[in-house]
């Protein structure tokens, strides 16, 4: 079946030369340097393994052993790969060609200008290379240092700049040279940068820190995942960055429209990754059409976009005509790439990029949509189209074959089924992931099934995939595409453990494999399709009666089926969310026929009436601003796994002892009212999280027969002032979380003896007794210290990091100690936030 190029329509027509182009590898980010490199090698067109973070150019008689070289420990230490040339060039090859390769493969070039620097025409030369680089497509960042020097003599060239280029004109007969290097420090004088006479009496530690704070900011890592062996996206990403990255002043807008499954997303993450470093600031907002269906609707994506640009929190809102507000006010003037990734109405695109004027000149905005009808004020539209046949082989063979092309004896059923898949990018990999390693009368009876469907049913194709898991995986599925997109891995697997038989890491692995879930880092996620088609399976039982699916999701069917009572012993998991709501009550009799009801999400729901009515079977009860101040004394957890109450107004969680030995998860972050921890027994319990209770006072003592815990965070729980010696026979604890606990005076004696504790997370706590504490602890191998101001000394950079041995406690085993934490020093608080220092060399 002939299929249709995928095209880009408007003012662009195809240029067949341009399928001929050398495909880049578009799962990375590539530096595109201008169009005549899409012809070059691969390797000329994206980052090599070797490129860095940050080059320096300096005077190496003015600053090597001085400012330069603390200025480089710190970047080194903050996780910063940067070069400078006495270090990183091996001995023997000519300088200029790797100072010039250095910096054409960095970010981002530092230049430290000091009284001697324009003397040098090898850092002059190095100025000119780093301002192209800076003016180019590649959008590098430029950051000028002015070391004891005024940013007048670097911008006209006066002082000691005008002393040496009266040498350099006497001295050099090619005056276009010496006329090259005072343009190139005019502009570089103008650019925004650091000068160390700006800081309050020349502090250099200080300075130093604030550098380090400013570089990593700007170079935040901004990439997004793109999926590997992408086909037939190459040219289209090229044209789309090619327009996007015309030095224009005017705010340019792209359209990317298509059907579900034919790469909008992918496309738009590609371009991102190509974009993302020559902006002020940047921004994906990914899913918006289903994310903005949930509490506050499109206000969360306001708060991200600005908050992703500015690298600060904004002014709290909870109204999208605030929010319009605060973006026009605060980006107008900044030059920004932002993506709104699947809109689907008017008023989605107007909360968030309503007009031009909202961004800053030489902005760049790009919009996903399945509907055409939404681009009518971008500048330039782009439709996706299916792949073409022999494209499709190949998308196909990647995950059927894990090959370029399929296997000579399996070259005409590899045809046919993708035939059936239409060039629909997402029908190609699930099908072509359901028949790897499959013997080939398998691949005929998967194909024969394929055949009975029309080709415009695409969910029905994507069902054969479903259809051929088993019972327990059929369900883990169901369960993610009904309650658990775009949630933790750790925290979906251990319901997936209690819900079915299989182990939940296989049970996410073989999904994963099988093309219907993605694992991107620690979240679990799923195409729409794939959700939508999920999700359809669960209607599809019970079409118009809510009350007898497996599954309630949707909000409105949700709270029919409780308000009318019409749950049945089908239903085996319900979702509400009546946070944003005014209508919040429900009796508890409304569960009563829900015998087999194991997950239960009730979001700022109002519960009145027996708690014995609710299943004895409930293993996930997630209750978010949960209104009470005691959690029912009647409620049945024995198969409890996770309770989730962030935000209660809990004040304590039950009276009396409990023993649950199926619970995983506690979760009571910013339970403020909360004042003290439940008096728990449980030999399954692994993570107690109780961030942001600040009126906690009393953890209690039955901590100690938690035999399982490995993860206990206390994080801001400022009115704690002692913990329990029991909490010293927690023998499986490996993370400790007391940071901003200001109060806590020590640590119990006996925590010496806790040999699995490993990770020690005490930021902001001003005590010397309690640093003193420290000292019992033989196995902690990553310690945070941040915010602790009474002793360190003010030239950690320069004496060495090992110095601050000598300031925590002589007992301290610093032998097994890996990573240090700090925020003084010279260090920046947002390196200490990112990056461990590697401190033993024993």
């Amino acid at each position: 079946m002939q299929k249709e190029k995928r095209q880009q329509s408007k003012d662009e027509e195809n240029d067949s030369s341009s399928r001929k182009r050398r495909k880049a590898d578009l799962s990375k980010p590539v530096s595109f340097v201008s169009t005549a490199a899409m012809t070059e090698p691969e390797s000329s067109r994206s980052g090599p393994e070797g490129a860095y973070d940050v080059f320096l150019s300096f005077r190496g008689e003015d600053t090597r052993k001085t400012f330069t070289d603390h200025l480089y420990t710190a970047l080194v230490q903050a996780g910063i790969h940067t070069f400078r040339d006495d270090d990183e060039l091996p001995r023997g090859e000519e300088i200029p060609d790797h100072l010039l390769r250095a910096i054409q493969e960095s970010k981002m070039s530092i230049v430290v200008f000091s009284k001697g620097y324009a003397s040098s025409r090898w850092c002059l030369k190095e100025l000119v290379e780093i301002l192209k680089c800076k003016n180019g497509k590649t959008g590098q960042i430029a950051l000028p240092i002015f070391y004891d020097i005024d940013p007048s003599d670097v911008r006209k060239q006066t002082g000691s700049f005008a002393e040496a280029f009266v040498k350099h004109e006497e001295r050099f007969e090619e005056k276009y040279l010496v006329k090259e290097w005072r343009k190139a420090l005019e502009e570089a004088g103008n650019l925004s940068g650091w000068n160390l006479n700006d800081m309050a009496n020349g502090h250099e530690a200080k300075f130093i820190k604030e550098i380090i704070k400013d570089v990593l900011n700007k170079l935040d890592p901004k990439y997004l995942y793109v999926p590997e062996h992408l086909v037939g996206m190459d040219w289209l990403a090229h044209n789309i960055f090619d327009f996007l990255s015309t030095a224009t002043d005017d705010v340019r807008i792209v359209g990317v429209h298509g059907m579900p499954g034919i790469g909008k997303t992918t496309i738009a993450q590609v371009v991102f990754n190509q974009l993302c470093h020559g902006f002020e600031g940047s921004c994906f907002l990914s899913d918006i059409n289903e994310r903005s269906k949930q509490v506050n609707g499109l206000v969360p994506f306001q708060k991200q976009l600005l908050h992703d640009i500015l690298k600060q929190d904004v002014a709290n809102f909870d109204c999208v005509d605030r929010g319009k507000v605060l973006i026009k006010e605060r980006l107008r003037r900044k030059r920004v790439l932002v993506v709104a990734d699947d809109m689907a109405h008017p008023d989605q695109l107007n909360a968030l990029m309503g007009d031009r004027s909202w961004f800053g000149p030489r902005s760049r905005l790009i919009i996903t949509t399945r509907y055409s009808s939404l681009l009518r004020e971008a500048d330039q539209t782009y439709q996706i189209k299916e792949l073409e046949p022999d494209e499709a082989l190949q998308l196909f063979s990647w995950h059927a074959f894990k090959d370029t092309k399929p296997a000579e004896d399996y070259i005409e059923l590899s045809k046919k089924a993708v035939d059936y898949c239409g060039g629909l990018p997402l029908a190609l990999e699930v099908i072509g992931a359901l028949l790897y390693g499959k013997e080939k009368h398998r691949w005929e009876s998967e194909i024969d099934n394929l055949s009975r469907i029309p080709e415009s049913n695409i969910q029905g194709k994507l069902l054969i995939s479903f259809d051929a898991l088993d019972g327990e995986l059929r369900n883990a599925f169901l369960d993610i595409a009904c309650f658990f997109i775009d949630v933790e891995k750790e925290y979906v697997a251990k319901l997936l453990g209690a819900r079915c038989r299989y182990n939940p890491e296989v049970v996410l692995e073989t999904l994963r494999e099988r093309s219907l879930v993605k694992v991107f880092g620690d979240m679990v996620t799923m195409h729409d399709l794939l959700r939508d088609m999920g999700r359809e399976v669960v209607c599809k039982a019970s079409p118009k009666e809510p009350g007898k699916r497996t599954r309630i999701w949707n909000q409105k069917d949700a709270w029919n089926v409780l308000e009318q009572q019409k749950g049945t012993d089908v239903v085996e998991g319900l979702a509400l969310d009546v946070r944003a709501s005014e209508a919040k009550s429900l009796s508890t009799g409304s569960f009563a026929k829900m015998k087999r009801l194991n997950l239960l999400q009730i979001n700022g729901a109002h519960l009145t009436g027996s708690f014995k009515l609710l299943s004895k079977e409930l293993m996930w009860i997630c209750w978010l601003q949960c209104p009470s101040k005691y959690f029912p004394s009647d409620f049945t957890l024995d198969n409890l796994v996770v309770l989730d109450m962030q935000y209660s107004n809990l004040k304590e969680l039950w009276k009396g002892k409990k023993i649950l030995n199926r619970l995983k998860i506690i979760n009571l972050s910013h339970s403020q009212h909360l004042v003290k921890t439940p008096n728990l027994h449980s030999s399954s319990l692994e993570k107690l999280i109780l961030k942001g209770c600040s009126s906690l006072v009393d953890v209690h003592q039955s901590i100690g027969n938690l035999t399982s815990l490995v993860f206990l965070n206390l994080e801001g729980c400022w009115s704690l002032k002692i913990l329990p010696k029991s909490i010293g026979n927690v023998k499986s604890l490996e993370t400790l979380n007391i940071s901003g606990c200001s109060q806590l005076e020590k640590l119990p004696e006996h925590m010496g003896d806790m040999k699995s504790l490993t990770k020690l997370l005490a930021d902001g706590i001003e005590n010397e007794q309690f640093l003193s504490s420290i000292g019992q602890l033989k196995s902690v191998r990553r310690l945070s210290l941040r915010g602790y101001s009474s002793a360190p000394p003010s030239s950690l950079i320069s004496a060495g990091v090992l110095n601050w041995k000598h300031w925590l406690p002589t007992s301290f085993e610093w032998r097994s100690v890996k990573g240090l934490k700090l925020s003084n020093g010279s260090l920046s608080d947002r390196a200490t936030n990112c990056w461990d220092i590697a401190i033993i060399g024993q």
